[in-house]
C-alpha cells in the first residue's frame, strides 16, 4: 500500500500523510464475524479517571480474528482485504472449504484469491501456519503463539516480523523485531510473512482532531503544571524540571527498567538492544 498527500489548503492538511485505502473493501464488514465492544475510556466503576488520555473516539465494531487458526488442513481462499479500526495491521476475510468464513491477520505480499492454510506441516509458503519445528531457519514469521493452542500474542502489529534463528531441544529460537532474542517451545504456532499494512509506520496524523477520532486525549507536559499536580512542575519562569524524568506519582521513566517476571526470565537469550 502507498502513501497519500494531501494539497496544502490547509494547515493540517499540508502537513497530513496518510495510507492509502483504495485497495480495500469499502463496504460493511462481515456481521457474524462482529460484535459490539464495550469500551471503559480510561474510568472504573464510579467514573473516576485511572487510565488518562483516553476518550470514546469514533463508534466502531470488534473484527472477530481467528489468531488460533483453528481450522487444521484445511485450505482457505481469500476474499478481501478489509480496514479494521481496532488494530494497525489490516484484515482478511477467508473462506474455507465448508464454506464457514473468517477474518486472520493481513499479509504482505497476498492478494484476492490467493490459498492459505494451517496445518502441523506443510508448505513453507506466506499466509500459512504451522509448527515452529517444521519452519526452517531464517523465515519471517508472525502471530507466534506461546501457548501450544491458545492462539499468537506476539508479533501482530502492522509490518512487523519475527525471524526462526534455530531449534534448540523442545524449544525454537526466534528474533525478534525489538532485538530480542527468546525460546517458544516448539509444539506452538506461527503464520509465515509479514504483516500488512508497512506504511503505517510512516504516516502523519496532520492535526489534532484526528487523534480524537482514534480515541486519544491530549497529553499536558508535567513541567508545566503546578507543583502539586506533578513533581515536574512549579518553578520561577520556565524550567526543565530539574530532576530525572518520572510521572506524576514519581515512578521513573524513560529508561526505567520495570520488567519484573522471573518466571519467563529463562526463556530470553538475549535482551532487546538499546536505545541510541
Amino acid at each position: 500500500m502507498a502513501l497519500k498527500s494531501f494539497k496544502p489548503y490547509t494547515k493540517s492538511t499540508r502537513s497530513t500523510i496518510l495510507v492509502d485505502k483504495s485497495d480495500l473493501w469499502k463496504g460493511k464488514p462481515e456481521k457474524s464475524l462482529t460484535k459490539f465492544k464495550q469500551r471503559a475510556v480510561g474510568r472504573n466503576n464510579q467514573g473516576r479517571i485511572t487510565t488518562r488520555h483516553k476518550m470514546m473516539g469514533h463508534k466502531k465494531k470488534y473484527r472477530l480474528i481467528d489468531f488460533k487458526r483453528s481450522k487444521n488442513d484445511m485450505s482457505a481462499e481469500i476474499k478481501r482485504f478489509e480496514y479494521d479500526p481496532y488494530r494497525s495491521a489490516n484484515i482478511m476475510l477467508v473462506q474455507y472449504e465448508d464454506k464457514t468464513l473468517s477474518y486472520v491477520l493481513g499479509v504482505e505480499g497476498l492478494k484476492t484469491g490467493d490459498k492459505i492454510i494451517s496445518s502441523d506441516k506443510t508448505e513453507v509458503q506466506k499466509g500459512n501456519a504451522l509448527l515452529l519445528k517444521n519452519i526452517p531457519a531464517g523465515t519471517s514469521v508472525h502471530n507466534i503463539e506461546l501457548t501450544p493452542g491458545k492462539g499468537g500474542i506476539l508479533v501482530r502489529s502492522a509490518g512487523s516480523s519475527a525471524t526462526i534463528m534455530g531449534q534448540d531441544d523442545d524449544y525454537t529460537l526466534v528474533k525478534l523485531g525489538s532485538g530480542e532474542t527468546r525460546k517458544i517451545l516448539s509444539k506452538c504456532k506461527a503464520t509465515i510473512g509479514q504483516v500488512s499494512n508497512v506504511d503505517n509506520k510512516n504516516k502523519k496524523i496532520g492535526k489534532a482532531g484526528r487523534n480524537r477520532w482514534l480515541g486519544k486525549r491530549p497529553t499536558v507536559r508535567g513541567v508545566v503544571m503546578n507543583p502539586v499536580d506533578h513533581p515536574h512542575g512549579g518553578g520561577e519562569g520556565k524550567t526543565s524540571g530539574g530532576r530525572n524524568p518520572v510521572t506524576p506519582w514519581g515512578q521513573g521513566t524513560r529508561g526505567l527498567k520495570t520488567r519484573n517476571n522471573k518466571k519467563t526470565d529463562q526463556f530470553i537469550i538475549s535482551r532487546k538492544k538499546k536505545r541510541k
